[in-house]
């Protein structure tokens, strides 16, 4: 299943020292997000931290793809366009991270992914039908391309960060500077390129 993981530049940084994504503290990026704990402890607020069991094996981490919810919501697309509004919801996802991590520089970044099926739950949220679960940590071999905002988009990226909690709560002006980041196409980049964007 091709899946679109949320990220940031310094969340892509870690993610090709370790080899994987996932797996560790990346800042949960959506508002409200719950610690899961597969141990059972206690959930924490504010930065997830990624907990695991006794064999090692970390929360699952957030991600889009065409869901069956997002199928029903978007009835007469076809398959590409079912992907874009994916991308586009996991681009939103990587807003929330710049939102929780204001030193990342202020570009959206998505990584695709082919995960076997076995290893993604559906998770499909009123706003965000596309959302699924992805159980395990993610070797980078397995990433196929990244979509990353061009330089040029830093300042509207930076100003939607910033006003994404009063979007969310109906603040019309803040809906506006939201849009103005999303108007950005994210640019495709190569496997191969991946360090370079992550230097």
């Amino acid at each position: 299943m091709r899946v679109f993981l949320p990220s940031t530049l310094p969340a892509l940084a870690e993610a090709l020292r370790s080899g994987q994504v996932g797996g560790s503290s990346s800042g949960e990026s959506e508002s409200g997000s719950r610690s899961e704990s597969r141990s059972g402890s206690e959930s924490r607020s504010g930065s997830e931290s990624k907990t695991a069991t006794g064999a090692g094996t970390p929360d699952p981490q957030p991600g889009y793809a065409v869901t069956p919810a997002l199928r029903e919501a978007y009835a007469s697309g076809d398959e590409e366009e079912l992907e874009y509004a994916a991308l586009t919801e996991a681009a939103r996802a990587s807003l929330r991270m710049l939102a929780h991590d204001k030193t990342a520089p202020p570009r959206r970044v998505v990584l695709a992914a082919e995960i076997p099926d076995e290893q993604v739950k559906l998770d499909a949220r009123s706003r965000e039908p596309a959302r699924v679960l992805v159980t395990t940590a993610i070797p980078v071999d397995r990433l196929a391309s990244a979509h990353v905002d061009d330089t040029e988009a830093g300042q509207d990226v930076r100003a939607a960060s910033e006003a994404l909690e009063a979007a969310d709560a109906g603040d019309e002006d803040a809906r506006f500077a939201v849009d103005g980041a999303e108007g950005h196409e994210l640019g495709w980049y190569a496997t191969q390129e991946l360090s370079y964007l992550a230097e």
